[in-house]
Parts: C-alpha cells; sequence; structure tokens
C-alpha cells in the first residue's frame, strides 16, 4: 500500500499538476494509506482538453472510492471544475520559468 503522500506525488509526476486528497471536504494527512498507487496505471497525463471535473471523475474517483481530490494551481489555489488541465499545467510551467516552485512536494 502506498501512502497519500506517495500517491500525490506520483500524480504530480503523471500529470503534471499537484493535487490534494480530501475526505468530507477536508485535507487528509499525508502518512495515510491507501490501496495501489497511481504511476503503473497510467502511463500519460490526461489530455489537456479535459476538465478538472472531468479528471477527476475518469481518473482519480475511480481508483480512490470514498475520497475526493482538490487540483491545484500552482500558486497553491484550488482549480474550478471547469477549467481545463491545459490552464493548470501551464500555471506551474509560468512559476517554474522563474525557478520559484518545485511539482513534486518533499
Amino acid at each position: 500500500m502506498a501512502t497519500i503522500e506517495r500517491v500525490e506525488n506520483q500524480i504530480a509526476k503523471v500529470e503534471r499538476f499537484r493535487v490534494a486528497f480530501t475526505q468530507s471536504g477536508r485535507d487528509i494527512r499525508g502518512d495515510r494509506e491507501v490501496v495501489g498507487g497511481y504511476t503503473g496505471r497510467f502511463r500519460k497525463g490526461a489530455p489537456d482538453r479535459m476538465t478538472v471535473e472531468g479528471w477527476k471523475e475518469r481518473r482519480f474517483r475511480r481508483l480512490y472510492p470514498g475520497f475526493d481530490a482538490e487540483v491545484l494551481l500552482a500558486d497553491g489555489t484550488y482549480a474550478r471544475g471547469n477549467m481545463r488541465l491545459s490552464s493548470v499545467r501551464s500555471s506551474y510551467e509560468d512559476r517554474s520559468r522563474r525557478n520559484k516552485w518545485s511539482l513534486v512536494r518533499r
């Protein structure tokens, strides 16, 4: 079993954006264990044209029933459900050009 922190980091590597696991609207501690990682399930990130809500429904909730996720923009704010993944990812690219942000938590 993988910890939530590890799965969040795996999602960041595959999808090129950060997420926070939630349950009943509250952030979950990173040391809690969940069944299965993310990396082996998807080789490539979801299409840029997919929305945040579409990603949650098609990828996240199917793998982690009982949990939800907040997709984070580079500044740490939550992405809205109708935002395209291309916009989420571009927020990280803008930050990385300035060398002030790491995609994966340490």
